[in-house]
C-alpha cells in the first residue's frame, strides 16, 4: 500500500501523537501512528508513508536501531523528533540516514517547515540536473555554477562540495558525511579542511559571506544548504 500524503508518527507519547495528528491533519496530511518500534516497523512496511517522524526514546527498542532497520529499504524522508539533544545523538541519527532532527519541545511551525522541505527534496526522487536557488544556478551535468548569470570560478573540489549540499538541500549533512563523500574515507575527522572550503565557497556564492543565507552552519554537527 502506497499512501503518498501519509505521515507515519512513531512515538510512545500519546500527547505528542495527538498534537501532531491535529497539526498535520489540519495541513492536509493523513496520519498513521505507532507507539513502539515494532509497531513502527510494521506500519512503515504496510503504508509506505511519504515521511516518517521518529522518536529515539521508544519503550521496546532503541530508536536508532529502528532508524537503521527502516533505512535498509525505505528511501523517503525521516525526521527525528526527540528529547535527546546531545551532539552525539544528533550526529548518530543523521549519519544513519535521518534527514533532519528536532528536539522536544518543538514549535509546530518549524516542524511543518522542515516537513515541507524534506518532501520537496525527497531522497527517493530523481535529481534535477539544473537547480536554482535565488541568484544561484547549478548545472550538475556540466559542472557549472552561475550567480547572477555569471559563471563562478570554482575548483573541482568546491563544485563537488556545492553539488553535494545542493542535492541534499534542506537536509543537515554532518561533517563526517561531507568529508567522506567529497574527499574520501581518508579525510574523515579532518574538519578543518572542510571549514576552509566552506569559507571559500561562501565568498563565491553568498551576497554576504559573514551572514550566509544559503550555506548554513549547524553548530557542532555540520551544514545545511538552504533554498
Amino acid at each position: 500500500m502506497n499512501l503518498p500524503d501519509t505521515i507515519l508518527i512513531i512515538d510512545d507519547e500519546v500527547q505528542i501523537r495527538r498534537l501532531l495528528e491535529i497539526t498535520l491533519s489540519s495541513n492536509g496530511f493523513r496520519i498513521s501512528e505507532a507507539g513502539t518500534g515494532k509497531e513502527g516497523l510494521i506500519a512503515a512496511a504496510t503504508y509506505n508513508p511519504a515521511l516518517i517522524i521518529l522518536d529515539l526514546g521508544l519503550p521496546d527498542t532503541n530508536g536508532l536501531e529502528i532508524l537503521k532497520k527502516i533505512r535498509e529499504w525505505y528511501q523517503k524522508p525521516i525526521i527525528i523528533l526527540s528529547v535527546k539533544n546531545s551532539e552525539e545523538d544528533i550526529i548518530n541519527a543523521l549519519d544513519n540516514g535521518a534527514n533532519d532532527f528536532l528536539t522536544k519541545p518543538f514549535r509546530t511551525g518549524e516542524l511543518l517547515a522542515r516537513i515541507r522541505v524534506a518532501l520537496r527534496y525527497n531522497t527517493g526522487s530523481e535529481i534535477d540536473p539544473n537547480m536554482t536557488f535565488g541568484k544561484l544556478t547549478i548545472d550538475l551535468a556540466n559542472h557549472i555554477a552561475r550567480k547572477n548569470e555569471e559563471i563562478l570560478k570554482l575548483t573541482s573540489t568546491e563544485f563537488s562540495l556545492l553539488a553535494l549540499l545542493a542535492r541534499n538541500s534542506g537536509r543537515v549533512l554532518t561533517h563526517q558525511n561531507i568529508l567522506k563523500e567529497v574527499w574520501g574515507f581518508g579525510y574523515v575527522g579532518q574538519t578543518q579542511i572542510l571549514r576552509v572550503f566552506v569559507a571559500q565557497l561562501r565568498k563565491k556564492i553568498e551576497d554576504d559571506p559573514a551572514k550566509p543565507k544559503l550555506l548554513i552552519t549547524e553548530s557542532g554537527i555540520g551544514y545545511r544548504f538552504h533554498e
